[in-house]
């Protein structure tokens, strides 16, 4: 059989067949006189079960390790490695429908793609109008990410964010928009917010107190004068907290 032949037989392109010979998966057969590949039986068996097996979700190496007559893997093991990640990617988009749903279920502008920690942690907020509130819900998203310590922090803060009084400190925070640096409120403040917050999520601080660079400025950047440094004082304090 020469390639399109052998192609046509297993149900592969020609230039599937190429590439298995130039990495090595199927070996060249025996060239015609005239040049031409000269394909046996045996061949077309073997293509054939790379194909089956590549349609099972085997990288090439998997296949080629399948084949081998020795050092490669038992293909049973193989399959149930496949099986293991297959699973897993189930479970994965089985999630992100989920979270899709949330968002297709929400009003214009209200759904957001929040793991379900932190979007439990936000309904159990009460309702508010208050600016610093809102800032400070938008900047727990920034720990809502993969190999952060945002689920733990959430789960700590759980207890906080269902308590009404921690709504009248964000006031507090608020009434300071148009207060000058050295407004005498400003310590009390601070020390009430700290007070507010649970140790595990100072323990869920790093000991070091490091943060990304420029990360600090940008924050404090995001309040007027007054309420930066209250927020400044906070987050001196849960470093040094974190430290203990």
């Amino acid at each position: 059989m020469r390639i399109g032949e052998i192609a046509a037989v297993v149900g592969v392109t020609t230039r599937a067949i190429r590439h298995y010979h130039h990495v090595g998966l199927l070996p060249e057969p025996e060239r015609r006189p005239n040049g031409y590949r000269a394909y046996s039986v045996r061949d077309a068996v073997l293509l054939a079960r790379v194909r089956r097996l590549t349609e099972l979700g085997l990288s090439l190496d998997e296949v080629r390790d399948v084949l081998a007559d020795d050092a490669g893997r038992d293909l049973a093991d193989v399959l149930d490695e496949l099986d293991a990640d297959l699973a897993r990617q189930e479970a994965e988009i089985k999630e992100r429908r989920r979270r899709l749903a949330v968002l297709l279920a929400a009003g214009p502008g209200e759904g957001e793609p929040l793991s379900p920690a932190l979007a439990e942690l936000l309904a159990r907020a009460p309702r508010t109008t208050s600016p610093t509130a809102a800032k400070d819900r938008e900047h727990l998203t920034l720990l809502d990410v993969p190999g952060a310590d945002g689920q733990e922090i959430y789960t700590a803060l759980g207890a906080v964010a269902a308590d009404p009084a921690v709504l009248a400190l964000y006031e507090r925070l608020d009434e300071l928009a148009d207060a000058p640096v050295d407004d005498p409120r400003i310590p009390g403040l601070a020390a009430a917010l700290v007070a507010a917050v649970p140790d595990e999520v100072f323990a869920a601080i790093p000991r070091d107190g490091t943060v990304v660079p420029g990360f600090k400025e940008a924050l404090l950047a995001e309040y007027t004068p007054a309420q930066a440094e209250v927020v400044r004082r906070v987050m001196e304090a849960f470093i040094e907290r974190g430290r203990g």
